[in-house]
């Protein structure tokens, strides 16, 4: 996986604030997303895990947290690309599943690495169902990354799509993996790949 995306779940349990401004007008109770900012912070910050079962409940906690701001489906969709419209509705769900469970199997153990950063944030810009921040993430070392959240309302909520990382897309990152796959090999390949990667704690 690029470098620009190491520090992806540092990046995303330090994101939450920027959805607060958006409460208002998906009607969501900013007391919620706040409610939800403050766990992931405090599980970021406090939570070692002295053993595997704590370890395992501290990471279902923190996905448990990120489900509610972020939409899989919209991620798995554009990664797979031109490819989702070719698969059925149940390699759809799975594929969506598969998808996710990479995402935290790659950058779960970041979260350890949290150690203070904080993020910038500098304008927000919404027209119709979509939206994005721009903001800079600001590194225990003194580094400035720039990024930029993708959002799109849907039932009424803001969610997260996709994430811009110095000015890489996760999405189009991740795409670019899959279709290589496709190409080469099938759509089929690529699951069972996913699936291989997802038995891994």
């Amino acid at each position: 996986m690029n470098g620009k995306f190491r520090g992806f779940f540092i990046l995303l349990l330090t994101s939450f604030s920027a959805l607060l401004s958006f409460a208002a007008f998906a009607g969501e109770p900013t007391d919620n997303i706040k409610a939800c900012t403050d766990r992931l912070l405090a599980i970021v910050s406090d939570y070692s895990p002295q053993s595997s079962d704590m370890k395992k409940k501290r990471e279902q906690i923190i996905m448990e947290e990120v489900d509610k701001v972020f939409s899989w489906e919209e991620f798995a969709k554009r990664a797979l690309a031109k490819n989702w419209n070719r698969r059925t509705s149940e390699e759809r769900k799975e594929f969506v599943s598969l998808f996710r469970r990479l995402i935290a199997n790659t950058y779960m153990e970041k979260t350890y690495q949290y150690s203070g950063e904080s993020i910038t944030y500098l304008d927000e810009k919404i027209e119709g169902d979509y939206g994005k921040v721009t903001s800079v993430f600001n590194t225990s070392d003194g580094k400035q990354i720039p990024v930029e959240y993708r959002i799109m309302n849907k039932g009424g909520s803001w969610l997260v799509y996709d994430l811009h990382i110095e000015g890489v897309s996760l999405v189009g990152n991740y795409r670019s993996q899959f279709n290589d796959i496709i190409a080469v090999s099938s759509y089929e390949e690529l699951a069972a790949r996913l699936r291989e990667k997802s038995k891994k704690d």
